[in-house]
């Protein structure tokens, strides 16, 4: 518990601080404000608790604050980086590990004693590798670069090259995964019978037809392998063997062949500069069969892929037979450019998710154009599924020739309320009126937060209605879609200024009380606003003696009215 001197003296400062928070409020407003702060729980000094909100005496409740309740992690062998010595750590190490990561985050306090353990086994070899930490928090640019979207994001750094690490999150799975990076990555191959052992043992393997298996270009192949995990690589000088793979014993060194067994095209020949870099985006553009069919396994090599573009075929089993074939054929014009991707429609674990998410009703087949997690527009197929139409389909798609299309329900006939409703269609003329700040709540049906918000967020529509400039409106995300308006989980609040809808919308992050919204809008609106008041009494001074005033102050009874000040 807070001493009760400390509690007086934040009481007498409050004003203050409300004063700094709400620079942008008028001066009436301020008084408001500042007039009313004695309506603050003498429990409660920093923040007007609502229902359901951590009292400051609940360490139980508080999700952010742990870390006295953690033991401490020994992190000697753990290189602590910023934005200041980042790209010199980087350039003075081969292979550096690198964790972007949140202090409050859970997960990565959950990591941090393995990642420790790690990095001190690994010690031994610290002049081969390190392993390091950025807090994303703190270097947000270096987060921005790395295109960190959730913490712990880990990279794995091959002469300055980023690799994700996606395995378990043990001392003993990063040791392991960074000892078989460290390792020899490409095998020679002196012999034929060397090389028909591959051709008929392997699935996947990249050969490199070189002049010498020691120099740069035999780096360049070496640090390709260490940055491709799915792939064998190999290397050779011996025409005999390059021949054996189709390579003409003649042709320019270095030369560079992607064989796939289980494929049509078995072979894929390398055309692109003999940079590291390069050969393992055409190693991890090409690993992928033609067509992949989406399951729980396959999913992460189908959205983490560099290629992000997408055509899915959506058809239910017994009619895969039949359209298939069709889309294969199409897929062939392709490769390297664009992912092809069948969904077993009637699959209930796959199929029926996949459709939902993409508005995809019944079981017609159908065609679409994805253009991946980041952009998520999508593109409808018209017309019969044949070859012609679907590379039209698919050419019409790299060249953005294409109408995108979006979810939207219909256009409510009536919008008269506090809470103005949004949908698909409407968003560009209630959201992007660039004379208008809009706050726009994206919510979902079924979600328990967003049920519990929903009588807090009307009230917030109550107490602003009556300004002009300013739109709290919300959506149905479950039912609706825009490009301007994404969803990172629900509800998802997010602020568009006035005279600013070019830009990308700020997201409201504090606590969903009516007046952490109002604080959030006033800060952050670009057109200046009053508070409509309907009581205009409540304007009045503490300086005025009157009755009434003192009354009210010493009783600090709140009125039963509908302006801010009864959530003040």
């Amino acid at each position: 518990m807070m001493p009760p001197p400390f509690r007086s003296l934040l009481l007498i400062v409050l004003p203050l601080a409300l004063l700094l928070l709400l620079a942008s409020a008028s001066d009436d407003d301020l008084d408001y404000l500042i007039d009313n702060a004695d309506d603050i729980p003498a429990n409660d000094p920093d923040g007007w608790l609502q229902e359901g909100s951590p009292d400051d005496d609940d360490d139980d409740d508080d999700l952010f604050h742990h870390d006295h309740d953690l033991p401490p992690v020994d992190e000697t062998h753990v290189v602590l980086l910023s934005a200041a010595n980042f790209s010199d750590f980087l350039a003075s190490r081969r292979h550096v590990m690198v964790e972007f990561y949140a202090p409050w985050c859970a997960h990565c306090q959950a990591l941090a004693p393995d990642y420790a353990a790690a990095a001190a086994d690994l010690a031994p070899l610290a002049h081969e590798v390190a392993l390091a930490k950025v807090d994303a928090t703190e270097d947000t640019d270096l987060a921005q670069k790395y295109d960190v979207q959730g913490f712990p994001t880990i990279l794995f750094f091959i002469d300055g090259v980023p690799k994700d690490y996606n395995g378990a999150r043990t001392k003993e799975a990063i040791v392991s995964w960074i000892n078989k990076k460290l390792g020899p990555g490409v095998h020679n191959i002196t012999t034929v019978d060397e090389a028909e052992k591959i051709l008929t043992g392997e699935d996947k393997a990249v050969l490199a037809f070189l002049d010498s298996l020691l120099g740069p270009h035999s780096n360049e192949i070496t640090a390709a392998s260490r940055l491709e995990d799915a792939v064998s690589f190999y290397q050779t000088s011996n025409p005999d063997v390059a021949k054996l793979f189709h390579i003409d014993p003649a042709a320019n060194r270095p030369s560079l062949v992607f064989l796939k067994k289980q494929e049509e095209e078995k072979l894929t020949f390398y055309d692109g500069q003999f940079k590291a870099s390069a050969i393992a985006d055409f190693v991890s553009a090409n690993k992928l069969p033609l067509v992949i069919t989406l399951t729980q396994e396959t999913a992460p090599s189908i959205f983490d892929n560099p290629i992000k573009k997408q055509i899915l075929l959506f058809v239910v089993a017994n009619e895969s037979s039949r359209f298939l074939p069709t889309f294969k054929e199409a897929a062939k014009s392709f490769k390297g450019k664009l992912l092809f991707v069948f969904v077993e429609r009637d699959n209930e674990e796959v199929g029926e998710p996949v459709a939902n998410y993409f508005g995809i009703t019944g079981q017609e087949t159908t065609v679409l154009a994805y253009t991946g997690n980041e952009d998520a527009r999508k593109f409808f197929l018209d017309g019969e599924m044949s070859v012609e139409n679907i590379k039209r389909f698919a050419e019409d798609f790299l060249e953005e020739k294409l109408t995108p299309f979006y979810k939207s329900e219909p256009v409510p006939e009536s919008n008269d309320g506090d809470v103005k409703i949004v949908v698909g269609k409407n968003l560009d003329q209630i959201v992007l009126d660039e004379s208008k700040d809009v706050l726009l709540e994206i919510y979902a049906p079924w979600c328990g937060h967003c049920q519990s918000l929903e009588p807090t967020y009307n009230k917030l529509g109550k107490h602003l209605r009556g300004i002009n400039s300013l739109v709290i409106a919300k959506m149905d995300g479950t039912a609706n879609e825009h490009p301007r308006a994404k969803p990172d989980g629900f509800p998802t609040i997010l602020f568009y200024p006035a005279g600013k809808k070019s830009f990308e919308p700020i997201t409201f992050e504090g606590d969903r009380t009516v007046v952490e919204m109002y604080k959030f809008i006033k800060n952050h609106a670009s057109i200046p606003f009053k508070l409509k008041r309907a009581d205009s009494s409540a304007t009045t001074k503490k300086t005025d003696n009157s009755q009434s005033t003192a009354s009210t102050t010493t009783t600090g009874k709140r009125s039963s009215g509908t302006n801010l000040k009864d959530e003040l």
